[in-house]
């Protein structure tokens, strides 16, 4: 079946590309016909569906060295009450040309859906939801409180008790005390006691639960049943076999005239109730976004025109001066220009130890000042603040499916028409088979299917995890970009460490210095004149070293970096040459009269840099940086969990396998160049590994992006929060402990989720459908299969909420203030000996 469809081009400059473009579509099979018009910068192409995909056009433009114009947009949709909701809304989108992916979270109400602008609109994506019965609203729209939610569920449900408890006296209580019956047909003839119950009823199922009609007419009228439609069909089936056998007693054989309208009310008083405890529950699951949010300051105090003002936090501009006081919360991200204190930055860190701030030194929005006082220049407000990023990185997180919920997914997409037809079945078989009345037991045991097997828990069964566990995260400082990352760090199997910046501090100092030829600070002048110009943490610690000694140099000429090798220039009209071993190597510098004392060095972890001049060895330096505190007890803490834990770095081999022998680390891959990194994860991935790599974040982003899952390692305010599939904002390596465990049991609570939902509708559809009649005499009343059902959902949410008691195994340190590195060098070389070439 031919189709067509248009989308934008990024990137053509001149008819040479317009020709590429045609070419690279025109080569795909199942492409019929292509027009691409430069001055529009739009591709019309006729192509055969059944052959090939839209994803593969858009490859076929990528590949050829273009961009197509992709939008991803997110709408908040209600109505959905199920996983046969979530999936039908999916369906509805995904056959729209023109779009290229969608996701529907039950639990945040909201779809995430990636099109080609070009070929559809979100007015289009809008119109095809509603289409199947559901409601689309904006995201920037004010979104109803669940406070709104609750209280309307709380008001049908009260409507509905106050209805259904006489009603159950009225039925039930003859039958428990038969003296009673008398005294009540003494009253009123039994004819108008039904007529009451008729009464009673009729409100409970047209007033309370009215919501259940309204969807599962819309659904029907869709023909994509679902929850609703259940209820709807399963209340009202008794409802109406009751009011038929109160107004034509005549057409029922004898023995089948009961009334079950109490059983009608129940059912949907029962799943009122269920549906107002399980809104209560998800309530909760969003706490942590609730608290994140109530960690934005609404005030500010900026000095404008020598006056101190307190102004609204949206006024507060990128260049103000902002005063904090003791105890105060900052109110946007900025560098402290005055004063002195200690701010507690457990919101972002997890580490509930006080960080000093002093002038220089970053403070971070949405913390809080303890005792000093300090004024601080604004530097980002609004959504460009840390909070704001975490907020919406934990928000886009909870909105993720990881891959374990498809298969939910399309098994909700074909679950209720298939409850449907087994209720059919249920009812034919008992009507043909049953004993005597047979359409008594006929009736009940379709209703029954029909209510306990609602579908609620399967489409709860994985956002609610998601949600509780990304927020948990958010608490303890790790940031979950998505929640495909929460499956994907529980399943991997082997852990690959960055080494500088990551195991250790990241911040070298110069330990030794072995001068050849020539004094001690006449070397490190020279050097530390070709350092300065590197903003490497390796070259700022001989800088340092130099400074500190009170050593002066000159300017250079001819300054020349080799990535991965070293450094060069003219000082003082001699070529100086700075770099590893490598480096010299390739100068063909002998290294022959150091070899003995660098193999020494490496032993005790002291990385060789080497430097000549005029081409001749003149001098080692040693440089050493030392272990984070935490790293051995973090990686013996993973070793215990099973993992394979590997150190990959840049580092000779000698001095890596020393860090790595204190570190507790037995596989070393050293000497790998920065862009040599993500190959070596990709050897260890052929070997059926579940990589799991650990690093800066910012230099290490090929190696992150490879890996399984990557771990980006934040210190405060230098998250690279693009940078990895999970953000540890605490510099401290005990947390990608604490990111595992939590994954794991996010993981583990899920499944137990999917066991629970799936196990309880294989295990109680046969028993409402009556298969332990014959043998045990047992046939499940509709109330209880109504009590069933809303146990199971209500069971799904309240499980996830567990998560919200999950224990760090390595809780942060207490015993020393958290200490920033220093921001010039870590944020663009946070990696030391990996990538330092002097």
């Amino acid at each position: 079946m031919s189709s067509v469809i248009q989308f934008e081009i990024r990137g053509m400059t001149c008819a040479s590309c317009v020709a590429r473009v045609e070419r690279a579509l025109s080569k795909r099979a199942g492409v019929k016909e292509v027009s691409v018009n430069l001055a529009t910068e739009k591709a019309r192409i006729v192509y055969d569906e059944d052959e090939v995909r839209v994803v593969e056009l858009i490859d076929a433009v990528s590949d050829a060295g273009y961009e197509p114009v992709r939008n991803t947009t997110d709408l908040r949709i209600k109505g959905m009450t199920c996983a046969s909701c979530v999936a039908r809304v999916e369906r509805a989108i995904a056959k729209l040309p023109g779009v290229l992916a969608a996701s529907v979270n039950l639990a945040t109400e909201k779809a995430t859906i990636e099109y080609l602008p070009g070929a559809v609109s979100q007015t289009e994506i809008a119109t095809a939801i509603e289409g199947v019965g559901y409601r689309v609203e904006d995201l920037e729209a004010p979104r109803e409180s669940e406070d709104d939610e609750l209280s309307r569920l709380r008001r049908d449900l009260s409507f509905g008790v106050i209805l259904t408890l006489p009603l159950l006296v009225i039925v039930m209580a003859p039958m428990l005390i038969p003296a009673l019956s008398q005294k009540m047909h003494v009253l009123l003839a039994p004819p108008a006691w039904k007529w009451i119950e008729l009464f009673l009823a009729s409100p409970v199922l047209f007033v309370a639960g009215r919501r259940f009609y309204s969807q599962g007419w819309s659904e029907l009228r869709h023909l994509s049943p679902g929850m609703s439609t259940l209820v709807m069909l399963g209340a009202s089936a008794a409802y109406l076999y009751s009011s038929l056998v109160l107004l034509a007693p005549g057409i029922f054989p004898a023995g089948t005239d009961h009334l079950y309208f109490e059983a009608a009310a129940v059912i949907v008083t029962l799943i009122l109730m269920g549906k107002y405890l399980e809104a209560k529950a998800k309530g909760r699951t969003s706490a942590a976004i609730k608290k994140l949010m109530q960690l934005q300051a609404k005030t500010a105090r900026v000095i404008r025109d020598g006056e101190t003002l307190e102004v609204a936090i949206e006024r507060v501009v990128p260049g103000d001066w902002v005063v904090i006081r003791p105890g105060e919360r900052v109110p946007v991200d900025g560098v402290v220009v005055e004063g002195q204190s200690y701010v507690d930055e457990s919101m972002i860190s997890g580490e509930p130890v006080p960080v000093e701030k002093v002038p220089g030194t970053a403070v971070v929005g949405g913390t809080v000042n303890e005792t000093g006082a300090f004024t601080f220049r604004a530097e980002h407000v609004g959504s460009d603040t840390v909070l704001a990023q975490i907020i919406r990185l934990v928000e886009e997180a909870q909105g993720t499916k990881p891959p374990i919920q498809d298969l939910a997914d399309r098994i909700a997409g074909i679950f209720v028409p298939v409850v449907m037809a087994l209720a059919v079945l249920t009812f034919s078989v008992w009507l043909v088979l049953g004993p005597p009345p047979a359409l008594n037991y006929a009736f009940v045991a379709a209703v029954s299917v029909l209510l306990i097997a609602c579908p609620c828990a399967m489409g709860l069964a994985t956002p609610t995890a998601i949600m509780v566990g990304t927020g948990k995260g958010a608490e303890m400082g790790t940031l979950f970009r998505q929640g495909t990352a929460l499956e994907l760090l529980a399943r991997v199997d082997t852990i690959v460490l960055d080494k500088t910046g990551t195991l250790t501090q990241g911040r070298p100092v110069l330990a030794d210095v072995h001068a050849i030829g020539i004094s001690e600070n006449d070397l490190l002048a020279l050097v530390a004149a070709v350092e300065d110009q590197s903003e490497h943490p390796i070259a700022a610690a001989i800088v340092a070293d130099a400074k500190r000694r009170g050593l002066r140099w000159g300017r250079i000429q001819g300054f020349q970096a080799e990535p991965g090798f070293g450094l060069r220039a003219e000082v003082s009209g001699r070529l100086i040459q700075v770099g590893a071993d490598r480096f010299m190597e390739r100068l063909g510098v002998d290294l022959t009269p150091v070899r003995a004392l660098c193999e020494r060095w490496a032993a005790e972890a002291k990385t060789p840099v080497f430097a000549a001049i005029d081409n001749e060895l003149a001098a080692v330096l040693g440089v050493s940086d030392p272990l984070k505190d935490g790293s051995a007890a973090a990686i013996r803490a993973l070793r215990e969990t099973g993992m394979e834990v590997a150190m990959l770095t840049g580092d000779n081999e000698r001095t890596a396998k020393a860090v790595a022998t204190e570190a507790g680390i037995e596989r070393v891959l050293a000497e790998v160049l920065p862009d040599q990194k993500a190959s070596e994860i990709k050897r260890l991935q052929g070997k059926g590994r579940k990589i799991a790599y650990v690093g800066d974040g910012i230099n290490d982003a090929p190696a992150l992006a490879q890996a399984d899952v990557g771990v980006a390692i934040g210190t405060g305010t230098d998250i690279a929060i693009e940078a990895g599939d999970v953000v540890l904002m605490s510099g401290d390596l005990r947390a990608i402990v604490n990111a595992v465990a939590l994954a794991t049991k996010t993981l583990r609570t899920i499944r137990l989720n999917f066991v629970w939902a799936y196990g309880y509708n294989v295990a109680l559809i046969p028993v409402a459908a009556g298969v332990l009649y014959p043998s045990f005499g047992v046939l499940l009343n509709p109330m209880l299969a109504a009590f069933a059902m809303s146990v199971s959902s209500l069971f799904v949410v309240t499980n996830s909420l567990r998560l919200r008691r999950f224990m760090a195994p390595m809780p942060a340190p207490e015993s020393a203030a958290v200490k920033e590195p220093e921001p010039e060098h870590r944020e663009k070389f946070p990696e030391a000996s990996d990538k330092h070439a002097a």
